[in-house]
């Protein structure tokens, strides 16, 4: 089942409801990737608040979401793009311990010292706009919590958010309070929408959000409600490493590098740093880097995931 991300907009066009859940692109980000769960689960509520977030930037390129801890947790990023195409890893301080109940504060901010930074990165300069880049400090006990204050106080964007996550799902419910109604009635009106769509989504509970597809969570949360639909967007995990580039990059170093490697280790092991995947080139593969151009070699598994 392809993984979708889901938009709909209260009538008197108020309010805006996203959920999202993933099932193939989230078990595909941890195939080479393995974290004790309480970090899983935090990168995992980010991946969903990166695709329920990005959905709404208005240029070609991407989200980028980083929660840089000075705990357990190094950093975390998270980036999506605006066709919903993302990746996301996450950094461990070798020298510290990972609590089995480790939390946001815990593992990211034990000395007040996390941030969370939030990058829009247009994929066309030539456009004028440049990166935006923004700096808050990590409050909050949750991933949810801290992109709300983010959103109400940098975007001024009543938001609310629910996110769970687990080893075979990720998924997130988002609400948003739409800007524009100026009339006293309007402005009324939008409230009591506001205010009613809340109520319902409090009673959300994290299983739900993993269990449920997303039809059927929307129909019991506002069954009574009259929602426009707009068309649902697919979502894929998407890390551009592959073989040909780490050959690109092997060969960069050049030869007496590569044969320092292999007298040493007898082969070259490369992992990516974002997704994990990893590349082994034994003495024949690098050989070859230096008969033909890297973009030539066809060895071993060359896919993008």
């Amino acid at each position: 089942m392809t993984d979708q991300f889901k938009k709909y907009l209260t009538s008197d066009h108020s309010t805006r409801v996203q959920v999202v859940k993933l099932t193939n692109a989230w078990q595909t980000g941890l195939a080479h990737q393995h974290f004790p769960v309480c970090v899983q689960k935090l990168l995992g509520e980010l991946v969903s608040a990166a695709v329920l977030l990005a959905s709404n930037i208005k240029f070609d390129g991407s989200l980028v979401l980083q929660l840089q801890g000075d705990g357990p947790i190094a950093l975390i990023v998270v980036e999506c793009t605006s066709d919903l195409s993302i990746r996301a890893t996450a950094t461990l301080r070798e020298d510290h311990k990972v609590p089995e109940d480790g939390t946001l504060q815990s593992l990211l901010n034990t000395r007040g010292e996390g941030r969370f930074i939030v990058v829009l990165d247009p994929n066309s300069k030539e456009s004028g706009m440049a990166p935006y880049q923004g700096v808050v400090p990590l409050e909050g006990d949750t991933v949810a919590q801290v992109l709300e204050s983010y959103m109400r106080d940098s975007e001024q964007l009543e938001t609310r958010l629910w996110l769970a996550s687990d080893n075979e799902h990720t998924g997130g419910l988002l609400l948003q309070r739409l800007p524009g109604q100026s009339a006293s009635e309007s402005l009324e009106v939008s409230a009591e929408t506001w205010s009613r769509l809340t109520q319902l989504a409090t009673t959300l509970k994290p299983n739900e959000l993993l269990e449920l597809d997303t039809d059927t969570l929307i129909h019991r949360l506002f069954w009574q409600e009259t929602l426009l639909a707009y068309e649902p967007q697919d979502v894929r995990w998407h890390c551009p490493c592959n073989r040909e580039r780490v050959a690109g990059m092997l060969h960069a170093l050049g030869r007496d590098e590569i044969d320092s490697i292999l007298s040493e280790r007898g082969n070259v092991h490369i992992v990516c740093n974002f997704c994990g995947k990893p590349y082994e080139f034994d003495a024949i593969d690098c050989a070859s880097l230096f008969i033909e151009p890297p973009g030539a070699m066809h060895g071993g598994d060359d896919s993008v995931h």
